[in-house]
């Protein structure tokens, strides 16, 4: 069955019309009522990505997933991502297997390599590691995972003689997801290793990542890694609201403060015009933007064309104004989740006919 969960940045900034943006603190907190509506909604995770920058809030995802940890009951809590390249791999474990313990079994942790570059001189690391900080380190988490005294000699990373990591999580078999941007030599690495992958779909066709999940699919069984094991997830940007032209009015000005400032820093980025954003929230593009039924109907298809196992939606993706972000996360919840999950249970029974 598909799960589907949110995912956020605790996104600092100003909204549309008052030009005011919330302040980090404010915002920390708010990400708190906001993972037990998600929970209390039915809902089945919410992530939290890491950031060093002062357009999102949260730099230490894990300090708010337990916090959220505490006050839920059954949705999972993951990071989204920590980057585990500029982050020491023996605390990262030490530190979701204390949520493990705070939630009952109910965290998580995705890696990635981090889509922004500020922590690695904020901590010291040389950007021309890149490649090899992130495997090195990812190495060292799943071994920390697996074994609780360990015995490692880094190059980039500390050396352990005999040394033991404690807590240990809940969970016998913590997953540790890996996020990519669709990067094919990643998918590969990952698939070999076996780990479950998470792609961001924020541009583009969702269709043109096809090709890409069935070559991890491929390649991971074909490096003796079972079925079960390789889950494919996405997370994509988008707002749900009753009326579907009102949702995407509304979701435009706090995308594109985003996406604009993002293409101040990057060259293969640019300034997002409306007619772009258009053909984004239309029927083939990546963001699920509108009312719960042409959400749901627009997510149906892309679960099914690529074989998700799990859905997050990345809401919002610039600053809205808390009460309509909570009541976005209901209809999320109460109207497009069931028109999902009612999809695919009837299919697996026999039927496949849209109803909206």
């Amino acid at each position: 069955m598909i799960e589907l969960g949110i995912s956020t940045f605790g996104e600092t900034t100003p909204l549309e019309g008052s030009g005011q943006s919330y302040s980090h603190a404010e915002r920390i907190r708010q990400l708190v009522d906001e993972i037990k509506l998600a929970d209390k909604v039915g809902l089945d995770v919410y992530g939290i990505g890491e950031h060093h920058r002062e357009d999102f809030a949260v730099s230490a995802p894990e300090i708010v997933l337990s916090a959220g940890a505490v006050q839920t009951e059954k949705i999972r809590l993951t990071s989204a991502v920590s980057v585990l390249s500029s982050l020491d791999p023996i605390r990262v474990y030490q530190q979701y297997a204390t949520i493990d313990a705070l939630s009952n079994g109910r965290a998580e942790i995705m890696a990635g390599r981090g889509s922004f570059v500020e922590s690695f001189p904020l901590f010291g690391y040389d950007l021309k590691d890149y490649e090899e900080l992130f495997e090195e380190k990812l190495d060292l988490l799943l071994y920390a995972k697996s074994e609780s005294k360990l015995d490692w000699k880094g190059r980039l990373t500390q050396t352990i003689d005999g040394r033991e990591v404690y807590p240990r999580a809940v969970q016998k078999d913590f997953p540790v997801w890996v996020a990519t941007g669709g990067h094919v030599e990643s998918t590969v690495k990952i698939a070999q290793r076996g780990l479950p992958i998470a792609y961001a779909i924020i541009g583009g066709s969702p269709k043109h990542f096809k090709p890409l999940l069935d070559a991890y699919r491929r390649i991971g069984q074909e490096s003796g890694h079972s079925e079960e094991k390789l889950k494919i997830a996405a997370h994509s940007w988008g707002w749900v609201m009753e009326d579907n032209e009102e949702a995407i009015r509304s979701y435009f000005h706090p995308t594109k403060q985003v996406v604009d400032r993002i293409s101040k820093d990057r060259p293969h980025w640019q300034e997002l015009t409306y007619e772009q954003y258009l053909q984004q929230v239309g029927p083939d593009g990546a963001m699920f933007v509108g009312s719960p039924e042409k959400t749901a109907e627009k997510l149906i298809k892309m679960i099914e064309e690529l074989g998700l196992d799990r859905f997050m939606l990345h809401l919002p993706l610039g600053s809205m104004p808390h009460a309509a972000v909570l009541r976005s996360i209901e209809l999320f919840g109460t109207e497009v989740a069931p028109l999902v999950r009612n999809y695919f249970a009837e299919k697996k029974g026999g039927g496949t006919e849209l109803n909206f």
